[in-house]
């Protein structure tokens, strides 16, 4: 069978490789490939913001993968939820965006990741960023292919849950992907003209157009072929072969990526030679380290009609958002619904924030076939930013279309749970406060029964999940155990490299589309042998903020 060839071949159409196969496609004289197992970007769930749970629940859009039984969260499977679509996971995500802390990329570098601190990295975020509401500075873009902005005219839940965050003495923060990220504050979003914005719609579709790059949707890749020691192109799941002149670049995420090494033979030997898989290169490294944030909620209902949702009462007002959103892309279903977030530190001495506060204005969903709320309330979510429990991703069967095992090994560390615990106490006190008095919730999940740190842990552990954020599974380094070198070589096999949430060393502090999407920036000049950026000249006060790693204390 004849192989269609390529300078570049990408595997996976998520946010880093949509990012990583439009770069390629701008250099001129060389040819791109990018491959999706899944459909194009089209269905309208997809773009409309407040869809974001529809689009999570369609399995044409999501891989539907889930965790092994969990004895750390009582002994049940955890949904990880990965897009089967152009976009990748950026279609079917929340659609925030957020850099996480500056010393989480200090600590790459301080790891052996030389190249990736803070300084180094914010202008590959500030390059890809086209910011409606900050204007071009050092920490913000303006004018890059990816629009950023916060949500207009958000639930006015919202500032009753930044009210009362001031109450209790937490700060206030205007940027969070400026100088300082801690506190509580309006969220920024990936939005565009009351759209869904991603690296596929706003950097690869342009290209693909302009006959920049293919795009070969519908194609599950089975293999990476490897020849004298050189990854020279893909095999797909129906035989076809597409090859690469130059390199290979996987960008599959932290579930998928790692699955299609071990496929390809290329992993740790015994479970390679478990499933009868002829081992390519033993590299013990691939799927392990997999980390998550987990998180677990508090939940309010209210007879109040003033959060988002379904009801008799408001049915007038939800029919008159629908079409006020069909005639100008605007009103509640032009925004994420997760207009307001916090970073917040939970004990004294810690020197950064240790959870995020995702507060929803509605009431949580009941019947996953409705993928919207029914009746009133609002919740707010605690996420562990920092967990210390490490997983893996292994194969299940030889079959590229059968689901991978994963095993994070949630909560399997002690002190995952306390920052958790900690948290929940604080969101109580939170609904407690006079700016929510008005709206008269009753606490539902836990209920006020639960009091003790022993009832909090069991709650937790019956009722918790993950806010899918996986990484960490080709780990970054430069240590003989590192899966890729620091400009994302695969080490040991030429002319393969990764770039997706996959080479995390380690988790950073929030969500994590943002920074798979510089990995792929990061990426693309890794393969086109371009100089780095000059680092950025942070202004004094913003280096203040935090002390060198020597003086710091782990959250």
């Amino acid at each position: 069978m004849d192989a269609a060839e390529f300078d570049f071949v990408v595997v996976g159409a998520g946010s880093s490789g949509a990012c990583v196969a439009a770069r390629l496609g701008e250099n001129p004289g060389t040819t791109t490939c990018v491959i999706e197992a899944g459909g194009p970007d089209s269905h309208p769930f997809i773009h409309i913001p407040s869809f974001v749970a529809a689009a999570i629940g369609r399995k044409e859009t999501n891989w539907r993968f889930a965790t092994v039984p969990q004895p750390g969260m009582a002994g049940r499977s955890i949904p990880v939820p990965r897009g089967r679509v152009v976009g990748g996971s950026g279609s079917i995500n929340g659609m925030v965006y957020f850099r996480g802390h500056p010393t989480d990329y200090d600590d790459w570098a301080d790891a052996g990741c030389r190249g990736w601190s803070y300084a180094e990295v914010l202008p590959y975020f500030t390059r890809t960023e086209n910011n409606e509401e900050f204007p071009a500075s050092v920490f913000h873009g303006r004018g890059g292919p990816v629009n950023v902005k916060i949500v207009a005219n958000p639930n006015r839940l919202n500032y009753a849950f930044m009210d009362a965050l001031g109450e209790l003495q937490f700060p206030a923060c205007e940027d969070f992907n400026g100088a300082n990220s801690e506190g509580y504050g309006r969220r920024q979003g990936l939005l565009r003209d009351g759209q869904r914005e991603s690296t596929a719609k706003a950097m690869l579709w342009p290209m693909v157009r302009a006959g920049k790059v293919h795009l070969q949707t519908g194609a599950m890749v089975a293999r990476v072929l490897v020849e004298n020691g050189r990854a020279v192109g893909v095999e797909l799941a129906d035989g076809r072969v597409i090859r690469a002149r130059r390199e290979v670049i996987l960008s599959g995420g932290a579930v998928q990526t790692p699955q299609l090494l071990m496929l390809s033979g290329i992993g740790p030997a015994a479970h390679l030679r478990e499933m009868g898989i002829e081992v390519v290169k033993d590299v013990p490294g691939v799927g392990a380290n997999y980390h998550d944030h987990p998180a677990s909620p508090i939940h309010m209902e209210t007879q109040d009609p003033t959060s988002y949702g379904i009801s008799w009462r408001v049915m007038p007002r939800d029919i008159w958002h629908f079409l006020q959103y069909l005639a100008t892309r605007t009103g509640p279903l032009a925004g994420n619904v997760f207009e307001s977030v916090a970073f917040l530190r939970t004990a004294p001495g810690l020197d950064k924030p240790d959870v995020q506060f995702v507060f929803q204005p509605a009431r949580r969903l009941t019947n996953l076939k409705i993928p919207f709320p029914l009746g009133h309330g609002y919740a707010i979510s605690p996420v562990c930013l920092y967990p210390k429990s490490r997983g893996t991703v292994r194969l299940g069967s030889p079959d590229p279309a059968a689901a991978p095992v994963i095993d994070p090994h949630l909560l399997e560390h002690p002190d995952d749970i306390l920052p958790l615990i900690r948290a929940l106490k604080i969101a109580r006190r939170a609904f407690a406060t006079e700016p929510f008095a008005q709206y008269e919730g009753v606490e539902v999940a836990p209920g006020p029964d639960c009091q003790s740190d022993e009832q909090w842990d069991a709650y937790i552990r019956e009722t918790g999940y993950t806010v899918h954020h996986p990484v960490g599974t080709c780990r970054m380094g430069s240590d003989a155990g590192a899966v890729v070198d620091i400009e994302l070589r695969f080490n040991g096999i030429e002319g393969l490299r990764v770039a997706d949430a996959s080479v995390m060393p380690s988790i950073i502090g929030g969500n994590t589309n943002a920074p798979c999407v510089m990995i792929g920036e990061r990426c693309a000049d890794f393969v086109l042998g371009k100089p780095a950026l000059p680092a950025a000249e942070l202004p004094p006060e913003s280096v203040a903020r935090y002390k060198p790693k020597s003086k710091r204390k782990a959250a």
